[in-house]
């Protein structure tokens, strides 16, 4: 049976939703037709430009038909779920009548393996040639490229393409073998090298790049990510790591016994690790090692460092580098940036930090301000620890704050 377009749609922006590379695909609620507030898992998502502005994205699959066998994923060869494809034809037109309507701004496609890597790599390439070509659409176009694919093929959808990305998801050449069994480490690297190298021949078009990693499937600790993750970036192969928690959607003899949840919180403090190589001249060695392998999920990654490192404390704000200001943890560049300019006028207090807006919840742990440690627990890791986990002691009410309830009966 023939499906219809709507059909399609639903069935292949559900099956592109647990691809991070950009946010969520729509939501769900218990709409009633013709009521306000109702709302279609249609598959729009959001994600942000280099100046960081917010844009909508039409994030759907090609096809959610695939001939590989990972065991991880919703759309493999063995699963029985609903399958369709769109013609490239059918996804232009769509993707052209959104944007008309302003309910996107571009376009987000990734695609399972049908038939051959090659096929379906010349059915996403003439998708955009529609869209580049005959639609002249000039807007935001990122696709997934699909590895195991020729090299002329990635060559013509880099220099259409916004954006690409190729996801590794599994961080080991073993962790794929045992899970994903048609891909390995180097064909997977294969298209985000060939885009690299693409982009680094042009000079009027820099092609951001990114990959996804799936974090808690397979055995592999924070070190092993983020050293793989700094790798990437050392090699200029990426822009931008993902990282996706877990979500198991399959029973199989190789994958970790079902949880009531996925690990979001480990997710959360990889991405804080993962800003801390990009931005603060971290190396992955600096924050987990052999001694500490895996995050701290109580403590986010700078603090953890910190107090695996008190010897580099406490540090006078009044002498510091820009560079070791923003190690500090509670400081971050903007803090450090108002630091510098404030202290061309006077040597800082605590006082003058609070009026800086700098945040002294964890930094006065690990700061002098003219030669003074303002906090009354000395430089013990454990103390430290206990001290930034205590929770915080309830604010007494105030006589108008009781006066308020009274009369509002609120607290």
């Amino acid at each position: 049976m023939k499906k219809d377009i709507y059909t399609k749609m639903q069935i292949l922006s559900d099956s592109a939703k647990y691809d991070v590379s950009c946010s969520s695909s729509g939501s769900d609620n218990n709409y009633k037709t013709g009521e306000l507030g109702a709302t279609e898992n249609s598959g729009i998502c959001h994600t942000f430009t280099a100046d960081g502005r917010c844009v909508s994205l039409l994030k759907v699959l090609l096809t959610n038909y695939c001939i590989y066998d990972c065991a991880y994923c919703m759309n493999r060869v063995g699963n029985d779920i609903p399958r369709a494809a769109f013609s490239p034809k059918e996804l232009a037109d769509i993707t052209i009548n959104f944007y008309k309507r302003n309910y996107i701004e571009g376009l987000f496609l990734s695609s399972g393996i049908i038939y051959s890597e090659d096929h379906t790599m010349e059915l996403i390439l003439k998708t955009l040639r529609l869209l580049r070509h005959e639609h002249k659409f000039n807007g935001y176009i990122h696709v997934k490229l699909i590895p195991g694919s020729d090299a002329k093929l990635i060559d013509e959808v880099v220099k259409l393409a916004s954006r690409v990305s190729s996801n590794i998801e599994l961080p080991s050449n073993k962790s794929l073998k045992l899970l994903a069994p048609n891909k390995t480490k180097e064909k997977v690297l294969q298209p985000l090298k060939l885009a690299r190298d693409i982009s680094l021949e042009r000079t009027d078009k820099v092609i951001g790049m990114s990959t996804q990693l799936i974090v808690g499937a397979t055995p592999e600790s924070d070190r092993d990510i983020l050293q793989l993750s700094s790798a990437l970036y050392d090699k200029a192969l990426l822009k931008r790591v993902y990282y996706s928690a877990y979500i198991p959607v399959n029973n199989h003899k190789n994958l970790p016994a079902l949880v009531n949840k996925p690990p979001l919180l480990r997710e959360h403090r990889l991405y804080q690790a993962d800003w801390l190589l990009r931005f603060y001249g971290f190396n992955w060695s600096e924050i987990v090692n052999e001694a500490n392998p895996n995050l701290d999920e109580e403590l986010d990654p700078k603090t953890f460092w910190a107090l695996n490192n008190l010897h580099l404390f406490p540090i006078e704000i009044n002498q510091a580098s820009k560079e070791e200001l923003i190690r500090i943890p509670g400081i971050g560049v903007r803090g450090a940036y108002k630091i510098i300019a404030a202290r061309r006028f006077k040597r800082l207090g605590f006082d003058d930090l609070k009026k800086l807006r700098v945040s002294l919840k964890r930094a006065r742990y690990f700061i002098t301000c003219r030669g003074k440690y303002q906090n009354e627990v000395a430089l013990y890791p454990e103390k430290i620890r206990y001290a930034l986990l205590e929770p915080a002691k309830p604010k007494q009410p105030t006589l108008f704050d009781i006066n308020y309830s009274a009369t509002t009966g609120e607290l």
